[in-house]
């Protein structure tokens, strides 16, 4: 099976509940109206796109409406696509354009960011890079455990200390075997503890340090990993990490297990930061780079 058609399969909870409430839309309102225009930005709202985002798209789609003297309701269904799709194209490549690159991986406990950590390392190392992995999150023995099994699937050298060690000095001691073996990029995991924003705003700014210090030229990505079946939740979580570090993109997990693949649109939108990966699925090979259009043509 194709990647897109595993990101269709595993859309097809959102597709069936936002495709259904749109053609029933269509179905009720014969005009293209005022009242069908209304009828649709509920339908973005209660699809967890977000109030902002969803009148914005709206307004838009009413303006190119007048404009172009839209009548029929295929026309609006694709300019609709259109403006969804014109929020989610920012530019999501990865910027690894040093040796070594680093990608610091942050979130909350529980979305996903282990399982993510070694699927990406198995696609950088596919495009024939050596990677380093740093085990950062030293506040759960399974989270080490578990980076472990990942890493080793991967067959990507991790650095890992005991439980409870400081994780900046996990990273210090992965930097220093980075360029001891000429790797190309260092991946670093970090703990995910919001309930405790002062600790870990603390802790990231000290991994932040160390790479500055040991790595000042090098290229750094921070990516956030989320949780795409917690919805308008996946929002306040990217708000409380850009408070802490500067983020560069998402991971978006477990698309495959939620009606609530529509959160992305807005995450984006509020916030102007690109969806670089998106995970459907469970092997080593169910991550891809983000495409805009992709998505957008499997949810509507």
């Amino acid at each position: 099976m194709g990647f897109f058609d595993k990101l269709k399969q595993g859309l097809s909870k959102t597709k069936t509940s936002f495709d259904e409430k749109i053609n029933n839309a269509f179905s009720v309102f014969r005009k293209v109206d005022e009242e069908l225009l209304e009828e649709l930005e509920e339908i973005l709202i209660m699809s967890d796109i977000g109030m902002e985002t969803s009148v914005n798209i709206i307004s838009k789609l009413r303006d190119r409406i007048k404009k172009q003297n839209i009548k029929d309701a295929e026309e609006v269904k694709q300019a609709l696509r259109e403006e969804m799709q014109n929020i989610l194209n920012i530019d999501n490549q990865l910027q690894l354009n040093t040796k070594p690159s680093v990608i610091l991986i942050v979130g909350v406990n529980g979305v996903g960011k282990t399982t993510s950590i070694g699927k990406i390392a198995n696609r950088l190392k596919k495009d024939g890079k050596k990677i380093v992995i740093a085990a950062a999150d030293t506040f759960r023995a399974a989270a080490v455990e578990q980076l472990e099994i990942w890493a080793k699937r991967a067959n990507c050298e991790m650095v890992k200390k005991d439980e409870g060690a400081d994780p900046a000095s996990v990273v210090y001691e992965a930097i220093k075997i980075t360029k001891e073996t000429n790797a190309d990029v260092l991946i670093c995991d970090t703990a995910g503890r919001l309930h405790n924003k002062k600790y870990l705003m603390d802790e990231l700014e000290k991994i932040n340090r160390v790479i500055t210090k040991e790595l000042p030229d090098s290229s750094k990505e921070v990516l956030l990993v989320l949780d795409a079946t917690t919805g308008q939740n996946a929002i306040s979580q990217v708000k409380a990490f850009k408070e802490t570090t500067n983020l560069t993109g998402i991971v978006l997990t477990k698309l495959d297990g939620t009606a609530k693949g529509g959160v992305v649109i807005g995450i984006v939108d509020e916030n102007k930061i690109p969806v670089k990966f998106i995970g459907v699925g469970e092997q080593i090979d169910d991550m891809e780079i983000f495409n805009a259009e992709d998505f957008i043509k499997a949810i509507l």
